[in-house]
Parts: C-alpha cells; structure tokens; sequence
C-alpha cells in the first residue's frame, strides 16, 4: 500500500504572507514539517505541493519532492486533489506546513486509523493546553461522538454551557494531519466552491461533513502548535529549544 504525505504550501496567505518560509530556529518552517513527515513515512514518500516557485526552489535545494499545483485551489485539501490527480497512490496524508511541532509518530497513527477506516476521512484531535484559549478564533475546536465519528467543528467553543460556566469541560482542537484516499478528495475538489459552514469557520474539512462523509477523529497525546500569526514564531522557537533541551 502507497502512502505518500503531502504539504500544501502557498505564499500567499492573507494573515501571514510568505509563512512557509519564515525562519523558525533559523530553518524555513516547511522544512521543519518536511522533515518531520519524512521521518514518519520516509523521505521518498514525501512532497511538498505548492505554486509558488520561491517555496518550491528552498525545498528542492534541501532535497524533498515538489509538485506544482494550480494558484486557484480554495484550501490545502484542494491543493491535495490537484497533486493526487499527477501522483497516484493508496493513501494521501495532508500535513499542514504552519505546524513545524508536529510528532512523527501522530502521522503514523494517523495512516493506521486510515488503513483500520478505508471508507473514513481521518483526522488527528488533542485536548486544549491549559494556556489556550476556547475563545481563540485561530482555534478550530471539535465535537466528538464517543465512537470518535466528528460532529461538528468551530472556531467557537464546543460543546457550550447554557449556564456560561465552562468549568469542567474538556475542549478539543483539531491537528492539521488528515488521511484520505484518491476518490474523497476527487469528490472534495470537484466542488467549485466552498460549503456552506466551510466559508464562515474557514474549516476546510468541515465540506467533507457538508458532502456526507464519515470523518474519524483520532486523538494524539501531543498538544500541537500552529503558526498562524507573525507573533506565533517566538513562542514556537521556544517550545521547539524546550523540546530539544
């Protein structure tokens, strides 16, 4: 069975212009991520898919795979249809290129809840840390059946108490590591536009939810940390120097 995992990148993000390429640590961010999915699924397994020739250009010289995609995919998963109609294989594995903490063994755990779940979109979830916020919009938080099938999604708290009182509930966040096979992401990237609940909480998977697809969350112990504001660098550099010390 071919697993390849792939990292939609483009330059041109509204909140972070360039953000694949920051410098984390002194090391452009996509590679962080490269590296990290390589080591999951092996160096030859792993792409980088972007339309931006600057991303493409540092990848390449640090010897991970690039293919060049359109510079109209609406989200990272469109961008994942348009690789998987040039390269073929069992299973596509979406890491996002703003997470450089992403844990190897997540990836792993992620690919193996896909083989257990054909029929499943599969994506990774860990518990809110005590410094994040439920409030924060950059959040997406996740609602879980207890057989682990999502319900909903939002940058809004989920579940919310009537009463106000947010005391003792558990809030979950989504990790950007998703699995899917050749025919979820040709019925994701066949709509020409966005999904109802998808244009309001700028939620990309939430179009599979729109479309009927069972989506299988599957929890992973680390409690990841995305950069998706300039600010974000710092306290990423030194989570990664804590991580390393």
């Amino acid at each position: 069975m071919k697993v390849v995992g792939v990292i939609p990148a483009r330059y041109a993000s509204t909140r972070f212009p360039g953000k694949p390429l920051v410098k984390i640590l002194g090391k452009p961010m996509i590679l962080w991520v490269a590296e990290k999915t390589a080591d999951a699924l092996g160096k030859d397994f792993t792409y980088v898919a972007t339309d931006d020739e600057r991303i493409a250009q540092v990848v390449q010289e640090a010897g991970f795979q690039v293919v060049m995609t359109s510079p109209n995919c609406l989200t990272g998963t469109d961008r994942l249809w348009d690789f998987a109609q040039q390269v073929s294989a069992d299973i596509y594995v979406n890491v996002q290129g703003d997470e450089p903490m992403v844990k190897p063994e997540d990836i792993q755990k992620v690919v193996e809840h896909k083989k257990q779940n054909p029929n499943c979109v599969v994506n990774a979830m860990c518990k809110l840390r005590p410094v994040e916020d439920p409030f924060d919009l950059t959040i997406p938080k996740v609602l879980a059946s207890r057989n682990g099938d999502l319900i909903y999604m939002s940058r809004s708290p989920i579940p919310y108490s009537k009463s106000g009182n947010l005391n003792g509930i558990d809030f979950y966040k989504q990790v950007c590591i998703y699995a899917f096979n050749f025919q979820e992401l040709k019925a994701f990237g066949s709509e020409t536009k966005k999904a109802y609940c998808e244009q309001f909480e700028d939620i990309e998977i939430l179009r599979f939810l729109d479309l009927g697809f069972k989506i299988k969350m599957v929890e992973v112990e680390f409690a990841s940390a995305a950069v998706d504001l300039p600010e974000h660098v710092p306290i990423i550099e030194k989570l990664l120097q804590n991580e390393h010390s």
